[in-house]
């Protein structure tokens, strides 16, 4: 069976960290989320896949290629604009011939759950199938009205009062080559997109469409920026040890600790696993990796800092006396010494942070902040919880950055200052 996979969406709830990369191309513990889903292809048996791009495409097209380092096959296809997910799973049409498995690249997902679905779909032969899973808050994404094991109906984001059940449409499908017929029949949405959703009503009002539930544990929906820390936890949690670097005397890895060929691990430091530090990365001394944390290629965490559940991507610069707590840090960034992100709130409250201009309840109560790709910090630059600061930005020394700072901006503490004469 051939796979489809969507990554032609710009990801706008990703920024900062979007406007240098694809989101598909984002790193968490020394691969690319969309690798991760490649990943999971191949164990489950899929070695051909068609990539639909548009945004940064070059990008995705250069790291990936044809596929032959993955051991799989990959073609692409340009969207020459973003219209939905309909209009690009329509441009498959030429490549699917048979049923095949259409998945969004934003997504978290074990090879079971991949093989659990062709292996029902292949079973029971619906016209098509879909992936559901339990979800908390419904009134976020499209639930999925069932009779018995079958869809009747889709509903996007609905009231929880209003939801028909908890079951959300994860973005997985085992489809016929007849929703390519759907798909030209399907209306504009208000988001004057084509979804892919509206195809399969169309569907569903003629054919038998499987709903398969899966284990919300084996599947996320990467959208928002926290939700890339929750990505890591889990894809960490399933990484092994492996020690190819260097540690020193005195250093202490303690459980699922993973070291890449060229990096140092100095005297005195304490990493407690699970972990991932990438290749020629530098760590210590007398510093404090703690769980959840994934450190890309030629990062430097000096003397004395602590990091924790954090991804900190390539060519980063921790400098001395610094924390960093439940954040996402960019690439080419140099946190200056004392660096203290703050990554919860004395009321104890969960913490809010803008995505799309929108102001969003992140439902954790622990969240430190996004930073894009160059940003520099002063001396005892101090970051409240869930502040976004945009690329290429210098924050001054001894600020306490309490709101989201654009791009290119060069924030400075306006002191005053008076000098007297000493008297005796």
């Amino acid at each position: 069976m051939k796979a489809v996979i969507l990554a032609a969406g710009e990801g706008v709830r990703l920024q900062p960290l979007t406007l240098t990369r694809p989101k598909h191309l984002i790193s968490i513990g020394g691969k690319p989320l969309l690798e991760h889903i490649l990943d999971s292809l191949k164990m489950a048996g899929l070695n051909e896949a068609l990539i639909i791009v548009y945004y940064m495409s070059d990008k995705l097209q250069q790291f990936f290629g044809d596929g032959s380092r993955l051991g799989m096959e990959l073609n692409y296809l340009l969207q020459d604009r973003v219209r939905g997910t309909a209009d690009a799973a329509g441009l498959a049409k030429s490549y699917a011939d048979e049923d095949f498995l259409l998945i969004y690249g934003d997504l978290v997902v074990t090879p079971d759950i991949i093989q659990k679905i062709i292996s029902l779909h292949e079973e029971r032969k619906p016209t098509a199938t879909m992936a559901v899973t339990p979800v908390e808050y419904p009134e976020h994404y499209g639930i999925v009205k069932l009779d018995d094991s079958h869809v009747k109906d889709i509903i996007e984001k609905p009231s929880p009062e209003e939801a028909p059940t908890n079951l959300a449409n994860t973005g997985i499908y085992v489809l016929s080559p007849e929703i390519f017929e759907k798909i030209a029949k399907t209306p504009t949405s208000k988001r004057d997109e084509l979804e892919i959703t509206d195809s399969l009503r169309l569907l569903i009002r003629e054919k038998p469409v499987l709903a398969v539930q899966i284990p919300r544990e084996e599947w996320l929906d990467v959208g928002r920026p926290w939700d890339l820390l929750e990505a890591n936890r889990r894809i960490l949690n399933r990484t092994e040890s492996i020690v190819n670097g260097e540690i020193e005397h005195n250093a202490h890895l303690i459980g699922q600790v993973a070291v890449a060929k060229g990096a140092r691990i100095r005297s005195g430091a304490y990493v407690e696993g699970p972990v991932f530090i990438d290749e020629d990365s530098d760590i210590g001394p007398n510093c404090y990796i703690r769980p959840h944390t994934s450190i890309g290629r030629n990062v430097r965490i000096g003397n004395a800092c602590e990091v924790k559940n954090s991804i900190i991507m390539d060519k980063t610069h921790v400098g001395h006396l610094s924390y960093v707590g439940d954040s996402i840090i960019g690439e080419d960034c140099n946190l200056g010494a004392g660096t203290t992100i703050a990554n919860f709130r004395l009321d104890d409250k969960t913490v809010k942070m803008t995505t799309s201009d929108e102001v969003v309840d992140t439902q954790r109560r622990k969240l430190g902040v996004i930073l894009g790709d160059g940003v520099k910090t002063g001396i005892h630059t101090l970051f409240m919880p869930g502040v976004k600061i945009g690329q290429d930005s210098w924050i001054g020394p001894n600020l306490v950055v309490n709101q989201d700072v654009p791009p290119d901006t060069f924030l400075l503490l306006k002191q005053e200052t008076e000098q007297r004469e000493k008297k005796n």
